[in-house]
């Protein structure tokens, strides 16, 4: 047995690194550095759609009002009440370290005084008749805070672009080269006047997906791009010369496979200020997104919609400031960090920090310990991000596994993090044995709460100890042998939850939920292993299929849940967040039993961007 373990432990060291060995080389694009640790953005869409509290540009591309009474959203967008110094002291108390405003949505209103030709502008032709753009890119350059302007490659109110609405050109290319050429100078002129009068420190582009790269000309805008400033950061959507990859709306199962990336996300279901549209999610939802998105290497934008006098509507001040709370607290575990660990190492969401030398561990619920598994080599503490007098014991087992006592704990309400500090760089093994527990041992175990945590834990990784042991389908007249030290508990616990435990299979994938599961024998029905008390909704993604109901193991309880970002025209699947009462959670480990209309179909593709918004 000790030779064995000794071999897989040096073939653990052969073949696998920890992934800070990757990130701890020098970036090949330094300009990337800020972005890269930046982690935290936000998104700002701010234009006349926001006088009727419409849906930006797409409410007349689509038909939904016409063109003309669009446009008329001119005469009241006012900016009134507009200080850009308070927003830029909103965005720095967020925690964010960039911000990203529409100079132009597709509509063609540009928020700045610019003189290509033909031109619709918020300084001439709206009742604000003044510059909005310049105040505010003023103040955050002062702030320190790095600066995004978002700009739209399609005008659909411009007399030189082809399209107008979904079901009206005013032209063909193929017919009239030379005004598509007119309108390709007047983009480029713009893209001329950001750059030469701001200078920012990222280009976010938009809706390229209308023209080929020879019709839009990319290699020409980057040029005038880079001219005024060399280190310019561009996204994506410029036929992909960009560089790093924008989801949107959906957080993605898995880290997306470029080395930069960014999940562009809504605090509701609209870009701009809609007032009748209060699906918000809770900031706690908003920060284990953050967290989450930590957790796979990327950064979040957060959009916020200001109404059409400046102000900021207070549901998303209210999120923002409880963002700020978070991130000031945990300031350590976010900036500067790298993707975490796998799956079979830690089930939860993690980080490395910059220099590879501690591990944070993001918790979403206040419960007694936390499993680490192939460490190879022990830290030399371990601390509460944030509390600094906290006192935290962990143990290690043979096998590698670390335990940490969080006990006396104090938990934050949203995320608590916990850091693994380290002297030099951890080493994670991926080829590691198992826990070595039989069923015996684990029902010999003195505390049920790590009693269920095994079972589960074997049961995730398609092991089920139960199988073969005279368990019952109904948890009564089981058969299971007992020894002395049986501890009665976990012999309820198990009884409790026997339609989770009899002939279940292997749980889901990395990165559908964050913790342990398992699948009934026709795969229609997911088990959720709850542990301790959750700090808000169970959260679970990229799920294809629709829910039947949901309940409690155990105890019969129907309980609720909600989907956000499920956009009805898109096979993405949204986020699923459902609620247990506290007063439902069981002591040791709640299960969650969640039926599904057919056996269980996952999305694990990438998440594009929005390219048809009906």
């Amino acid at each position: 047995m000790k030779n064995r373990w000794i071999t897989a432990f040096f073939l653990g060291l052969i073949t696998v690194s920890h992934p800070m060995n990757a990130q701890t080389k020098p970036d090949d694009n330094a300009k990337m550095e800020w972005f890269k640790n930046a982690k935290l953005g936000v998104f700002i869409h701010w234009g006349i759609y926001s006088v009727n509290g419409i849906s930006e540009s797409w409410s007349f591309f689509n038909n939904y009002i016409n063109h003309e009474n669009y446009m008329k959203q001119l005469n009241g967008f006012s900016a009134s009440k507009y200080k850009p110094d308070e927003w830029t002291d909103l965005i720095k108390k967020s925690g964010a370290q960039y911000a990203v405003i529409t100079t132009k949505h597709h509509d063609g209103v540009a928020l700045w005084n610019s003189k290509a030709e033909q031109s619709t502008t918020i300084p001439t032709h709206s009742l604000a008749k003044k510059d909005v753009l310049t105040p505010f890119v003023t103040s955050l350059q002062k702030s320190g805070l790095k600066t995004g302007l978002y700009y739209s490659l399609p005008d659909w109110s411009h007399p030189y672009y082809d399209f107008n609405t979904r079901t009206k050109k005013r032209y063909e290319l193929k017919d009239d080269p030379k005004r598509w050429q007119q309108f390709v100078s007047y983009y480029q002129t713009q893209l001329t006047e950001l750059s030469s009068q701001y200078h920012p420190d990222l280009l976010w582009f938009d809706g390229d997906w209308e023209h080929t790269p020879e019709e839009w000309q990319p290699s020409k805008t980057l040029d005038i791009l880079r001219k005024y400033n060399p280190n310019i950061i561009i996204n994506p959507r410029l036929n992909k010369h960009g560089d790093y990859d924008t989801p949107e709306q959906g957080i993605p199962v898995v880290s997306p496979s470029h080395k930069y990336w960014e999940l562009c996300y809504t605090m509701n279901d609209s870009w701009g200020y809609q007032p009748d549209d209060e699906n918000y999610k809770t900031p706690n939802m908003i920060i284990r997104t953050l967290a989450d998105v930590i957790s796979m290497g990327g950064n979040l934008l957060l959009d916020i919609g200001p109404k059409s006098d400046g102000t900021i509507p207070e549901k998303q001040v209210d999120i923002l400031k409880h963002l700020g709370r978070w991130a000031a607290k945990n300031k350590e575990a976010i900036y500067g960090t790298t993707k975490g660990l796998p799956f079979e190492n830690f089930k939860g969401k993690s980080s490395f920090s910059g220099t590879g030398k501690s591990v944070f561990l993001y918790l979403e619920e206040a419960k007694d310990f936390v499993k680490v598994y192939g460490l190879a080599n022990k830290p030399d503490a371990v601390k509460m991000v944030g509390d600094d007098l906290a006192k935290v014991n962990f143990s290690f087992t043979h096998d590698k596994t670390m335990t940490v006592d969080l006990s006396k704990v104090k938990f934050d309400q949203d995320v608590t993090t916990v850091e693994l500090v380290f002297k030099e760089k951890p080493i994670f093994l991926k080829n590691f044995p198992a826990d070595a527990y039989s069923l015996t041992d684990i029902l010999e175990q003195k505390s049920t709460k790590m009693a269920a945590y095994d079972l589960a834990n074997h049961l995730h990784g398609g092991n089920n100890l139960l199988n073969g042991s005279g368990f019952t389908s109904d948890g009564q007249d089981m058969k299971i042998q007992k020894t002395s030290k049986t501890n009665p508990e976990t012999l309820e616990w198990i009884s409790k939850h026997a339609e989770a435990l009899y002939e279940t299979g292997q749980g889901l994938p990395e990165g559908h939920y964050s913790g342990m599961s398992a699948l009934s024998k026709d795969r229609q029905t997911i088990y959720l292993f709850v542990e301790g008390k959750p700090t808000g909704p169970v959260a679970l993604k990229g799920i294809k299929n629709n829910v039947a109901r949901i309940r409690i193991v155990g105890e019969g309880s129907i309980i609720s849940h909600k989907v956000y970002n499920k956009l009805y025209w898109s096979d993405t699947p949204g986020m699923m967040y459902i609620d247990v009462p506290k007063g439902r959670l069981d002591k040791n480990m709640t299960v969650i039993a969640i039926l599904l209309d057919k056996p269980v179909e996952l999305h694990r593709e990438k998440v594009n961007a929005i390219e048809n918004n009906l």
